[in-house]
């Protein structure tokens, strides 16, 4: 298990795999989240900027988050505890059925919490890249990771 004391500002980790969108799964999501024409129907799609069918951003951010769970779940998984929220989110370029997805996190900072000691409080810039590497989605999370040791001072 890889607690707070383990992570290192500066590491660069790229998921193990690619995920791979579906037109159905575009069109599922979309119905449910999203009813936008352009991300459920081909025709409406083209008469947009898409100029076709295109994934939600929502979705997008979802693909994303299941890449990063299983990045941080993969070899040694973190001891992770949820997140407070992000800082930034930002669609950079649309998703597109066929598209495979891949995630590089880098974590850019980290502090103990002086009011929870036994968790600290983590930063990462989250990008998502399509299959030509053109980054489509940027974010920048917030993560809760256990301490190994709440005991052990906080340094300042």
């Amino acid at each position: 298990m890889r607690y707070f004391e383990d992570l290192e500002i500066g590491t660069v980790t790229h998921s193990p795999r690619t995920y791979k969108v579906t037109r159905e799964e575009v069109i599922d999501f979309a119905s449910k989240y999203d009813p936008q024409p352009f991300h459920l129907d081909d025709e409406a799609a083209k008469q947009t900027f898409f100029g076709k069918l295109s994934a939600s951003g929502w979705h997008t951010a979802a693909m994303m988050m299941r890449l990063m769970v299983e990045t941080m779940q993969h070899g040694e998984p973190q001891a992770g505890l949820g997140s407070p929220g992000v800082d930034e989110l930002k669609w950079i370029k649309p998703v597109y059925p066929g598209d495979e997805l891949r995630v590089v996190m880098t974590l850019e900072s980290k502090r103990r919490m002086k009011s929870r000691p036994d968790m600290g409080l983590t930063k990462s810039r989250n990008e998502v890249f399509n299959q030509n590497d053109e980054l489509v989605l940027s974010m920048i999370g917030n993560g809760l990771v256990r301490v190994r040791d709440p005991e052990a001072p906080i340094e300042s």
